[in-house]
């Protein structure tokens, strides 16, 4: 291959790759902001079942930023960029439910699943409308989705009756 001619960094029609950035952007960016106010919550949470709920909260930290991680690097696999500066995840997560300062361990977990319940709404939109542009992009929402829903669960369980 000369110089002159260029390798494409993807071999994926470009329709594909905007149709599956459109449905896994709002994604990423709500992931990134579970994983901000998600360790806001880890470090501020108090009361009963503390070391629990303080351990749980930095392992929904963790699965969120690999999640966000993985639907980021599908993006750019498909030849496009992402904008998930600290800007645009602040616009996207517009006001969280998370405290900012001490709270009480049951408030704060309510708070993060109620970021988590924002971010499923994404994400079962991005399986659904992914059906019929890319199932490969498809396949990492799914992968998502039954992550956040099993740390849903686990936090669920700590406040449940």
């Amino acid at each position: 291959m000369s110089k002159a001619q260029t390798v494409s960094t993807t071999a994926i029609d470009p329709t594909v790759a905007a149709g599956a950035a459109q449905f896994l952007s709002p994604v990423v960016l709500g992931l990134q902001a579970l994983t901000v106010n998600g360790k806001q919550a880890h470090w501020h949470v108090r009361g009963a079942n503390f070391v629990g709920v303080h351990e749980l909260l930095d392992t929904v930290v963790a699965h969120a930023g690999d999640f966000a991680d993985t639907a980021a690097e599908r993006i750019v696999a498909l030849g496009l960029p992402i904008d998930a500066r600290v800007s645009a995840v602040a616009e996207k997560a517009g006001a969280t439910t998370v405290p900012a300062g001490f709270t009480q361990s049951d408030e704060l977990i309510r708070a993060v699943i109620a970021d988590i319940d924002a971010i499923l709404v994404d994400v079962k939109a991005a399986v659904e409308g992914l059906d019929e542009v890319d199932l490969t992009s498809q396949d990492v929402a799914i992968e998502i989705q039954r992550g956040l829903e099993k740390d849903r669960w686990f936090l669920v369980s700590h406040i449940a009756a």
